[in-house]
């Protein structure tokens, strides 16, 4: 699987003949473990936003249960790493660009931890559409938003364990098209409430899913943006 081959494909991070030659042994030794669990964490929350979208699309409980059944060890393994950053900072006192890694795995942490939550937080939606008496199939152009998010989630992903700079600004620029998309797809989500006020609460909660999937892809860009920074010194601006 792709979560899978990430983890071998990015044994050492990118920088790390750079790194031998400004940092210490210790401090090497720790970043690069911390760099091992950021990946292994990154493949399990890739993993959960598929199990989530397919429960989604599939109306499958089984998976949105399974999804939402590992949040404690997730939830977990963002705090260690979290607090393994914070103790290598006040250990090692990296400065310059040893800081800026140290600082960019905190970072990702943070974005794996929403995209963590975003899919929980579709897997119970899946329970509530199981719930409604009027239920509905997922929308077309909600699916095709999802996999569109999916897909900048595993290029984001991919373009970090590979440092791919051009792939990560492809993300970034990707960006823009997903907002256009989840515009539509909230109007016409809107408009299909007006014309069936019935399924109210089901179109209610369309809308709620579309907006997660928007912030998905929203954090795949700020991955992206951190292969940039780790690259070049300087993230990119996105404009508004």
């Amino acid at each position: 699987m792709q979560n899978q081959a990430r983890g071998v494909e990015a044994k050492s991070p990118w920088w790390w003949d750079e790194a031998r030659t400004s940092i210490g042994r210790h401090f090497l030794r720790d970043l690069e473990g911390l760099w091992a669990d950021v990946l292994r964490l990154a493949a399990v929350v890739e993993e959960d936003l598929v199990q989530s979208v397919r429960a989604l699309c599939d109306g499958s409980m089984e998976l949105a249960e399974d999804v939402r059944g590992r949040k404690r060890n997730v939830e977990d393994w963002e705090v260690t790493l979290e607090r393994e950053c914070v103790r290598m900072l006040a250990l090692h006192q990296p400065v310059a660009c040893d800081l800026r890694r140290v600082a960019a795995v905190l970072k990702i942490n943070a974005d794996l931890e929403r995209l963590a939550d975003f899919a929980r937080h579709i897997s119970k939606r899946v329970g509530k559409l199981a719930e409604e008496p009027l239920g509905l199939p997922v929308p077309q152009p909600l699916e095709n938003l999802a996999t569109a998010a999916l897909g900048q989630v595993r290029r984001g992903l991919d373009a970090l364990t590979r440092a791919d700079v051009a792939l990560a600004r492809q993300v970034i620029a990707d960006d823009k098209g997903i907002d256009r998309s989840y515009r539509k797809v909230v109007a016409g989500l809107k408009r299909d409430i007006v014309e069936d006020p019935r399924r109210v609460d089901a179109w209610l909660l369309f809308i709620s899913t579309a907006r997660n999937l928007e912030r998905i892809a929203d954090h795949a860009a700020r991955i992206a943006e951190v292969v940039v920074y780790l690259k070049e010194g300087e993230g990119p601006r996105r404009s508004a």
